[in-house]
């Protein structure tokens, strides 16, 4: 986990904290639209150079953080900072931030240079420069030779991939994506996923990613900000958010829910950790076992899911790999035990 000391605070000794401020730092940072409160105190440090994803459900307040670190909202209240600096009521084009959208937002009158150059010639940079950083944006996104052509005549993957130079070619000191690859299918998301990455550790601009879509998130990034209701739940590495969820909400977001009552509390564990057992199979030394009910089988390519009504109450979503085909069929009605070590369920805090 990247360490991020809030203004003011030391870092630990030999750390990428201890030789700069955040890329980001927010502090109190609220947000409301009439009766309706998008943001409620949020406070969030990102480091430079990472890849830094916001995830939740529509109107979790996601979208609304990034439009404010943009500059394109003014908060009710609290800070934003940039590399130490405070730029809470500085403008978007005074920001050394750009946004990279889900519609892309390319000027469809001009051709794909001409795109990519556009925020250069508003800096005023020489043409025979211009050129040179336009080439380099287009070999980087694996466009090189496509620079006369206009946006309509390319797919959905390469318009994103202008987009995407278009943003980095002024090198940023921070790259917001909202949602950028919602509009593709799945095929070509998970592709633009990879390269989404591969760039951001070419170039080394912090990223800031925005997604309602847990794989996704958890595939991409060094750290994820779940949120809900305006607010975080809980920030961490994929593993830790996946592994080692917080509340409720973030064991039931990410991934399959797995949330039962057990003396008072409530106990969360992976359908992955679940060892499925029929008949005279015996329980694996050092796990705790319970007997249910199969209520649903979910077949999904690569594996299986079995929905099982514990006896004790409540019910376990447990996934079996369908590597081959050893070991009992087993269908919906028959009576079975799960097993799970101590060490792969958690207490979720109330």
């Amino acid at each position: 986990m990247i360490e991020v000391p809030t203004p003011g605070q030391p870092a630990a000794a030999g750390s990428q904290s201890s030789q700069q401020a955040p890329a980001v730092y927010v502090a109190g940072l609220r947000k409301s639209y009439g009766d309706v409160t998008a943001l409620n105190s949020v406070e969030l440090a990102v480091a430079a150079g990472e890849f830094f994803t916001l995830l939740g459900p529509s109107g979790s307040g996601k979208t609304t953080l990034l439009r404010l670190i943009a500059g394109f909202e003014r908060p009710d209240a609290g800070t934003i900072e940039l590399t130490g600096a405070d730029v809470t009521g500085t403008p978007p084009h005074a920001r050394d931030v750009n946004t990279v959208f889900q519609d892309y937002a390319l000027f469809p009158h001009m051709t794909v240079a001409e795109n990519i150059e556009y925020g250069l010639r508003v800096k005023r940079v020489p043409k025979q420069e211009r050129n040179q950083q336009v080439a380099q944006a287009l070999e980087m996104v694996r466009l090189p030779g496509l620079g006369g052509r206009k946006p309509s005549q390319l797919s959905g993957g390469q318009r994103q991939r202008v987009a995407l130079a278009r943003a980095i070619v002024n090198r940023p000191q921070v790259l917001l994506l909202d949602e950028p690859l919602g509009a593709l299918d799945l095929k070509l998301r998970q592709e633009m996923q990879l390269e989404l990455l591969r760039v951001q550790r070419e170039v080394g601009i912090t990223f800031i990613y925005v997604t309602h879509d847990q794989e996704e998130a958890l595939t991409m990034s060094d750290r994820i900000a779940v949120m809900s209701n305006g607010g975080i739940e809980q920030i961490g590495t994929p593993v830790e958010v996946y592994e080692h969820p917080r509340t409720p909400f973030v064991a039931g977001f990410i991934g399959v829910s797995n949330l039962i009552e057990r003396d008072g509390d409530q106990i969360t564990v992976r359908p992955e950790k679940i060892t499925l057992l029929t008949g005279h199979d015996q329980a694996p030394p050092g796990t705790h076992v319970e007997g249910g009910q199969v209520t649903d089988v979910i077949y999904v390519g690569v594996l299986t899911r079995y929905v099982v009504a514990l006896d004790a109450g409540g019910e376990l979503v447990v996934s079996r790999q369908n590597a081959d085909d050893s070991g009992a069929t087993v269908t919906k009605g028959n009576q079975v035990r799960v097993a799970w070590r101590a060490a792969q369920a958690f207490t979720i805090p109330r």
